[in-house]
C-alpha cells in the first residue's frame, strides 16, 4: 500500500508541514523538509496503531494486510 504525503513550507513560520490527504488529521511538521517527513512517518505509525475495543461474545478479531 502506498500513500501520498504532501510536504510544503510555510513562508510565515519558515517550517515544513506534512500531511496524508487520505488520512484526515494524520499530519506533522518540522524545521526542515527531512524532519517533517520523518515526523509524518511517525504520525502514520501512530495512526494505524490498534485501539482497544470491547467486543461481544463470539466476535473475532482478524488482522489484514494490504499488498
Amino acid at each position: 500500500m502506498k500513500l501520498r504525503l504532501v510536504v510544503e513550507r510555510d513562508p510565515d513560520t519558515k517550517r515544513w508541514a506534512a500531511f496524508f490527504p487520505e488520512l484526515p488529521g494524520c499530519a506533522s511538521a518540522g524545521d526542515t523538509e527531512e524532519e517533517a517527513i520523518h515526523n509524518a512517518k511517525e504520525a502514520l505509525e501512530l495512526w494505524f496503531e490498534p485501539a482497544p475495543v470491547t467486543l461481544p461474545a463470539g466476535a473475532k478479531v482478524l488482522e489484514v494486510a494490504l499488498t
